[in-house]
């Protein structure tokens, strides 16, 4: 890296800021929801909102961000991204209303999907191959302290000014962000064919739709008729996604990609896996303040020991499998995770409190492991020339369970919390203690599909940890 002219340097920590600025605004807000629905007037068991405008918007504009830098150029995109993002949140700071909240976390979503994979594909442009995985773990660093630090930051900033500045701390990083990048990025294009639009449509409106319904009739009041139409929508437009990408070699994806079985189970698997693990970000923090009275900086310092036990284990993710294999791996870390997060409930009601950091380290430990096995499943064996689009199509399809994950957290947070309204003092302990243990099925599940991975997977090599990849 110290090779690299000055003019690269720069390049490569525009990039990285862009990284932490996503990074930490994904992990920030789940320590403020409560106090952001004490202040708007709202529930905070449906505040999950919040969280799934921001992660399904990202999941559906992922898509077009690289398309979108080849052919306008990186520079613009990346420009675009940044101004983007400051803009919704200085509209989230400014938001009096739910409704207004959720319209502004759309726009800063739209930002955040266009910030990564245009940052990734502005260090593939600058730097040589060698070095771009000294590059990517330069630029991908900020991106790992983001969860570190945000949700400490944001519980302190709750508790000592107040939620709105958890958005407005990003406004003087967006404005020296964005001068940075018209000043000194430079704006590489690329020939790209004909951007399937069709194809966009229709997965973008079949995961809205879908999406949505799950929280119709509790969260959008909609009618039982107006949620049974908006399913039939969703279905229709993934099945006529499905009929449009058949044998079309410009499809958005092409639908050979499932011709792997690896990828196919390990999408599958991945998809469902992380329905759960997005439950768990969203849930402890709320879990937390509203069930244990933890203030907000209190609960925010609980959630490091899980961040620094999902780093710990990148050093030793490649060890685990290749001593065990995919499929154990896989099978062992997804029922782990299920009775880790039993035991953490466990643990807060027994009031061990001191118990819980450990119990959170383990269950980052166990995250990651898993986190890591299924983005090298799904991906080791697909051939070069679908290699990109299979990436393309794990990264939207990690966003959209994450997106989902949390709106099941609050389906359930809302179910249970209605029925038992009226109870007592304890009222609290047992909204969580039914939601935790629908969450421990939710996340077990997905064990029966990792149990179909063979057991002749091939071995992975181990790096230099400065090189390890993200997960």
């Amino acid at each position: 890296m110290n090779e690299l002219p000055k003019n690269i340097h720069w390049q490569l920590w525009i990039v990285a800021f862009g990284f932490f600025m996503q990074s930490l605004d994904t992990t920030i807000v789940n320590t403020a929801l409560p106090s952001m629905a004490q202040s708007l007037g709202e529930s905070p068991l449906h505040m999950h909102m919040v969280v799934v405008s921001y992660v399904l918007t990202v999941a559906i504009m992922l898509p077009a961000s690289g398309w979108l830098a080849d052919r306008v150029g990186v520079r613009n995109i990346f420009f675009l991204a940044i101004v983007l993002f400051t803009t919704g949140s200085l509209f989230c700071a400014q938001a009096s209303t739910l409704d207004q909240l959720v319209m502004a976390r759309v726009l800063q979503g739209i930002g955040g999907a266009m910030m990564v994979p245009v940052g990734r594909l502005t260090v593939m442009k600058i730097v040589p191959r060698d070095q771009y995985m000294a590059a990517m773990t330069f630029v991908t660093l900020p991106g790992q302290i983001g969860p570190l630090v945000g949700p400490t930051l944001g519980g302190m900033l709750v508790e000592y000014a107040s939620w709105h500045w958890i958005f407005l701390i990003n406004l003087p990083v967006g404005i020296i962000g964005a001068i940075a990048t018209l000043s000194r990025m430079p704006n590489y294009k690329l020939q790209t064919r004909r951007f399937d639009m069709a194809g966009f449509a229709l997965l973008a409106c079949g995961m809205a739709t879908l999406t949505l319904a799950l929280d119709g009739n509790r969260g959008l009041g909609l009618s039982s008729v107006q949620l049974a139409a908006l399913v039939a929508v969703g279905a229709a437009a993934m099945l006529f996604y499905l009929l449009h990408a058949r044998g079309n070699d410009s499809a958005l994806f092409n639908l050979r990609l499932f011709r792997t079985p690896s990828f196919s189970l390990g999408l599958a698997g991945s998809f469902a896996g992380r329905i759960g693990s997005g439950m768990l970000p969203f849930m402890t923090p709320v879990f937390l303040q509203i069930g244990l009275d933890f203030s907000p900086f209190h609960a925010g310092l609980m959630m490091i020991p899980m961040v620094l036990g999902s780093m710990g284990m990148k050093r030793i993710v490649v060890q685990v499998v290749n001593r065990f294999g995919y499929r154990r791996a896989l099978v062992c870390s997804t029922l782990g995770l299920a009775l880790v997060s039993l035991l953490f409930m466990t643990t807060a009601l027994l009031g061990w409190y001191y118990l819980l950091p450990v119990v959170l380290f383990c269950q980052g430990m166990i995250n990651s492991m898993r986190f890591s096995s299924m983005n090298t499943l799904t991906l080791k064996d697909l051939p070069d020339e679908l290699a990109s689009g299979g990436n393309s199509l794990l990264s939207m399809t990690m966003q959209l369970s994450m997106s989902i994950g949390v709106t099941v957290a609050g389906l359930l947070l809302g179910l249970f919390g209605q029925q038992h309204l009226s109870a007592d003092s304890g009222a609290a302990h047992h909204i969580f203690l039914y939601a935790y243990l629908s969450m421990a099925v939710i996340i077990s599940l997905p064990a029966l599909i990792f149990a179909r991975v063979p057991n002749d997977t091939s071995q992975n090599v181990v790096i230099a940890r400065r090189n390890r990849r993200e997960s």
